[in-house]
């Protein structure tokens, strides 16, 4: 596919790469950690279709140095064709974000809910509520970051007519997303809040299930249920949504390629949490945690938000399934460590 000019990307090329090379010394993510000045060379004088520049990608990176305990990827795509046009730099961010995950390597989907086995059964005395969500992007627009006014509009506008059809009711909320807010954007949920919808924040979907207590299985039945739904009416408007089978879903940030999907608990684990092997555990597990406020938060009473660390690469069977399997098991552990039983014959394998 041809690139088109972009006329102020042909401006900075007035001044030497040395003049144009973003300072990174301070800076704690896998673009910094990755972009040379040779890299940025060879793409500086590239753009997309839609005319969104190599400096696009890295700006939030460069503009946010990251979190000096948690590596934070530090660029985004603007267009589904970033991804290609860019790749000499992206490839390496989503080797190096996603375990190794290659050039040539082969994503798979799985959105039969069938397939999970359990998961119905986590102990609501531990769990307290449980959660899956992903992001979509429609094919035809460009991403949230790189979006005008008109797209945006004409996103929401399909989304509505989509989420109609699903006998959902709307309900615009105001806060402070990015620009032009509440233009464009809205979020929709069913009537006991279980099955939401963001348009147009990050990505140009968010879609979330959740309820209280344990019962993983339903929210994961009701979110492939209303993805595929809401899928099936934006290709009838001939608008799929972005796929392909080396990197999944496509979305703004290359952190969720792949499912895009984050299936956490809140569970408590006071006594688990503060075991000297919680943290081996966890990766054993191939799971992550957070505190129930978010990336940054503590836990409050030893109740943590615990989810999939992968997304590209495994399917979204797989990755609820390490969820479901890895929380009943460190229930198990909580339950034992309870009655000041040893847990060290449960360490599990590394999965």
């Amino acid at each position: 596919m041809a690139a088109m000019k972009n006329c102020h990307n042909d401006y900075k090329m007035k001044f030497s790469v040395d003049e144009e090379f973003p300072d990174l010394s301070k800076h704690n993510n896998h673009m910094a950690k990755i972009l040379t000045k040779d890299i940025y060379n060879k793409l500086r004088g590239k753009s997309t279709p839609s005319g969104f520049t190599v400096d696009d990608v890295i700006q939030t990176g460069v503009d946010n140095p990251g979190h000096p305990f948690i590596m934070t990827v530090g660029c985004v795509a603007g267009d589904e064709e970033s991804y290609e046009v860019f790749k000499e730099l992206l490839d390496p961010v989503i080797s190096d974000r996603h375990g190794g995950y290659k050039p040539t390597d082969k994503h798979k989907t799985d959105l039969n809910f069938e397939n999970l086995k359990g998961g119905d059964d986590l102990d609501p005395n531990y769990v307290l509520s449980s959660r899956v969500r992903t992001g979509r992007s429609i094919k035809g627009f460009t991403l949230p970051p790189h979006n005008s006014r008109g797209e945006r509009r004409a996103i929401e506008k399909l989304s509505i007519e989509a989420l109609a059809s699903l006998d959902v009711s709307p309900l615009l909320t105001c806060a402070g997303m990015a620009r032009d807010w509440p233009d464009g954007r809205g979020i929709w949920h069913n009537d006991n809040k279980t099955f939401l919808v963001w348009v147009n924040e990050e990505d140009h979907l968010r879609v979330i299930s959740m309820q209280k207590g344990g019962n993983m299985k339903e929210v994961f039945r009701r979110f492939c249920v209303g993805l595929q739904k809401i899928e099936e009416i934006f290709k009838k408007h001939n608008h799929g949504f972005m796929w392909n089978e080396h990197l999944g879903y496509i979305l703004t940030c290359p952190s969720n390629l792949g499912t895009g999907l984050r299936g956490g608990v809140h569970v408590k684990l006071p006594k688990l949490s503060t075991h000297a092997k919680f943290e081996e555990i966890l990766t054993r597990l191939r799971l992550q945690k957070r505190g129930t406020g978010g990336v940054d938060t503590a836990s409050v009473g030893g109740v943590f938000d615990i989810s999939n660390a992968d997304r590209l690469g495994s399917s979204e069977v797989d990755q609820v399934q390490l969820v479901v399997d890895g929380v009943k098991l460190m229930v198990e552990m909580e339950k034992k460590l309870e009655k000041g039983e040893s847990i060290d014959g449960m360490i599990p394998a590394q999965k």
